[in-house]
Formats: structure tokens, C-alpha cells, sequence
């Protein structure tokens, strides 16, 4: 009899959670309620909170609002998005994660006190990510965003440094950039890193090394635009290379299934339960003999 199990780490993180809480309380309030972009990275999530109400909209829509109510999703927003807002009258409704929001404040405190004008803020991230654009909007635009070890050059290493994470970024990747910072920054310049990895996305990597390898087969469950979903899969890929990437249950067919006696399913940070679980319904069904595809 073949095994199917979801891995109980995966799934929503807390500032998803809370963001998707606050769009529902809202939208049963309330029939109409704004969001700024994809409440998340899962176009599954998203279809089913728009089927409730909840209409995504973009920046250059939102300068164009009045008098409504708009969701600010857990990845944050720039100071720029809120005065748009107090301009117009819209009332936030601020899904910030906490974590997000902590390290917002952390970075503008520290924009605002530079004791050396000169110095450098830099932030690992994705550039144009909404968290990181949010992070940057705290410096004035003058933050200088590095995706990875060829971006350094952006940097002047004769100047100081200050260097900070956007939260679901993978501790081992931002060990790797503080250590070629000091391998290159000039003898007199200081350099500060502060490590604002998000605790409960950078612990995933270890549980989904884990998870993947206890199984046959792997299906790993995330929507195209997550971060979070790219870098957890390429672990669960190296841990298990019999690990497919899905983004729902229309993409299983039973050729996929040949063999497999233990198979798992796990997800990202921005992958709702209840999609894994149409995923193991799913299989349940090809194996069934009940659904071909």
C-alpha cells in the first residue's frame, strides 16, 4: 500500500497567516476590500480570496483610490505608499509581518543616525521584491540592493558598510556575502552586518532536508512567483532528487506516480494546507485508477 504524508512544517508562515485573518475579518465586514498585490505568492490562495471580495490592485491603481479600504500584505511597503494613502483618504488596513515591520524600523533608525554620511547601506535580497523595495523606501532609495556575490561590485569597499537581510533570505547565502564584504573591504573601513534572517523561514530548510528525504517521491507545492518556494525546493531537490515542483493538482498525472511506495508533499512559506491536501487527494485518486490525470 502506498504511504502519503504532508510535512507539518510546511505551509503558511505567521505573517502570512495574520494577513490572510485580517483579509477575511475584513471582507466579512465589509463587501469590498483592496490589496496591495498578491496577499501572497500562490495563485490558488489569491483566486480564493478574490472569489470572497478581495480585489489585488497595483501601485499606480492605489494613487488612484479614495476613500476605500486597502490591504497592505505581510511583505510591507515603503513610507511613500502610506502618505499616497493619507493623501487620499484610504484607510490601511497594515498586514505587515511583525518581523518585517522590526526590521523596517531597524534599518530607517539606522538611515536616520549614520554618523558618517559616506556610509553604505546594503541590503541582501531579490531586487524589486515587495520587501525589499519596502526596505529600501526606509533609506530614501539610496539603500544598494545585492541579489548575490556579483552584485558586490555595486559596492564601494573604501567606504563603511552597513549590511542588513530582507527576513526570508537563506542564512547560508548571507554568511557568504558578509564574508567576501570583509575579504574585500579596505583595512580601515568599518563594516556592521546585522543578521535579520526570519527564524521560522531559514529553520525551514533543515526540517524540508529532512522531510524530502524520508520518501520515495516528493512533491514539492508552490506558485511561481515565491522566493521562498525557489530556494526551498532546490534544498528539497538536493536532498531528494526524485522531487518534482507542483503548483496544484492539475499538474500530477499518474506516469509521475510509477513505483513510488513512500511519497511526500510539502510546500512554502506562502503554500496554504489546503492545497497540499487536494494535492494527496489527487494521488489518491490516480492511484485509484479513478483520475487519469
Amino acid at each position: 500500500m502506498v504511504k502519503i504524508e504532508i510535512d507539518k512544517s510546511s505551509g503558511f508562515c505567521f505573517g502570512v497567516v495574520n494577513a490572510i485573518k485580517q483579509a477575511e475579518a475584513e471582507l466579512k465586514a465589509d463587501e469590498i476590500l483592496y490589496c496591495l498585490g498578491d496577499i501572497v505568492h500562490n495563485s490558488h490562495e489569491v483566486k480564493r480570496l478574490n472569489s470572497m471580495g478581495l480585489q489585488t490592485i497595483n501601485h499606480e491603481e492605489l494613487s488612484k483610490l479614495h476613500d476605500v479600504k486597502v490591504l497592505l500584505r505581510a511583505h510591507g511597503e515603503p513610507p511613500s505608499t502610506y502618505e499616497i494613502a493619507r493623501k487620499n483618504n484610504i484607510r490601511i488596513i497594515d498586514a505587515t509581518c511583525p518581523v518585517v515591520l522590526q526590521l523596517q524600523r531597524k534599518i530607517k533608525k539606522t538611515f536616520d543616525n549614520l554618523e558618517q554620511k559616506d556610509t553604505q547601506i546594503v541590503i541582501y535580497g531579490k531586487n524589486g521584491h515587495a520587501e525589499v523595495n519596502g526596505l529600501v523606501g526606509q533609506t530614501e532609495n539610496k539603500a544598494i540592493v545585492v541579489e548575490n556575490v556579483s552584485d558586490l561590485d555595486k559596492i564601494d569597499f573604501s567606504r563603511p558598510i552597513k549590511l542588513f537581510s530582507q527576513t526570508t533570505k537563506s542564512l547560508d547565502g548571507f554568511s557568504e556575502i558578509v564574508e567576501k564584504i570583509k575579504s574585500r573591504a579596505h583595512e580601515a573601513v568599518k563594516f556592521e552586518y546585522f543578521d535579520t534572517v526570519c527564524r521560522q523561514v531559514s529553520s525551514r530548510i533543515d526540517k524540508i532536508r529532512d522531510f524530502a528525504s524520508e520518501y520515495d517521491l516528493i512533491f514539492f507545492v508552490s506558485g511561481e512567483k515565491s522566493s521562498n518556494g525557489k530556494i526551498l525546493y532546490e534544498e528539497c531537490h538536493q536532498a531528494n532528487p526524485n522531487s518534482i515542483r507542483v503548483s496544484g493538482p492539475n499538474d500530477i498525472e499518474k506516469s509521475m506516480l510509477k513505483n513510488a511506495q513512500y511519497i511526500g508533499i510539502c510546500g512554502a512559506t506562502s503554500t496554504p494546507k489546503w492545497l497540499m491536501e487536494e494535492i494527496a487527494e489527487k494521488i489518491k485518486l490516480l492511484l485509484n485508477g479513478e483520475n487519469e490525470k
